[in-house]
């Protein structure tokens, strides 16, 4: 047995019927006709003119027809689907969004504001207070003993009969927080006792000038070929090869 369609020859309607009988009932208009014929119309349904004349129900007739009560479950499902997810992701959206803080749902008090205000000019006023007089000071230092930094280059030991050299120029640079560092550049070789010496007058002019001992100054002293290397632990010298000290600018020469 298998339900086939077909199409009514009165109304046009369609029609489901059992390929085991001979005659349809079309359920609408209540036209018996031949199986076969219901199933040419559908084919063709063109070519047949349908006159919609009215017939009486016949008593003990076969009805052959489907009536879908569970239509296209699986579609359903999947809109359901796509529906339920899509919910979830905007619940997830509203729930992230619900502990966020904008500037305008922040808002200090008054006094606390104040108050900070006031904090932020102490600290800097402290900031200030501390740094202007150490930076001033190392300014100072710094000036004056670079007024009087030609001194440190008298080498001649009291009482000696020997010649001091005479440099035809020198470079000085002095920097450090407290002037503690120093770089010499000489025209001329001196031996050790004169660089020594130069340590020597150097430490005692910043501790002159500092009013208290100074111990920890470095020295380079670099002529044309050694460079010599002196703080309160000793010297020590690197002989390189012969190289040319350049004439000192305004900003360096002493």
């Amino acid at each position: 047995m298998a339900t086939k369609q077909g199409m009514c020859r009165n109304c046009g309607s369609l029609v489901m019927y059992d390929d085991r009988e001979e005659l349809c009932e079309c359920v609408f208009c209540n036209c018996v006709f031949p199986s076969k014929e219901a199933a040419e119309i559908l084919e063709n349904p063109s070519a047949y003119e349908f006159k919609n004349e009215k017939f009486e129900k016949q008593e003990g007739a076969k009805h052959y027809y489907s009536n879908p009560v569970m239509p296209d479950l699986v579609g359903k499902a999947v809109n359901r689907d796509k529906v339920s997810k899509q919910k979830q992701a905007d619940e997830l959206k509203l729930k992230a969004s619900e502990f966020e803080i904008s500037p305008n749902d922040v808002k200090a008090p008054k006094n606390l504001v104040i108050g900070m205000i006031a904090g932020t000019v102490v600290l800097v006023a402290v900031i200030l207070a501390i740094s202007l007089p150490l930076f001033f000071s190392r300014r100072a230092l710094s000036s004056s003993i670079k007024a009087d930094i030609d001194t440190i280059f008298e080498l001649q030991a009291p009482g000696s009969t020997d010649e001091a050299p005479a440099f035809e120029y020198k470079q000085v640079n002095v920097y450090g927080i407290s002037c503690q560092y120093v770089r010499l550049g000489l025209s001329d070789e001196v031996t050790e006792d004169q660089a020594r010496t130069l340590y020597s007058n150097y430490a005692k002019l910043r501790a002159d000038k500092r009013g208290e001992d100074s111990g920890d100054v470095e020295m380079y002293i670099y002529t044309p070929d050694t460079v010599f290397f002196i703080n309160e632990e000793g010297l020590t010298k690197d002989v390189q090869q012969p190289v040319e000290i350049l004439e000192p600018t305004e900003e360096t020469e002493k």
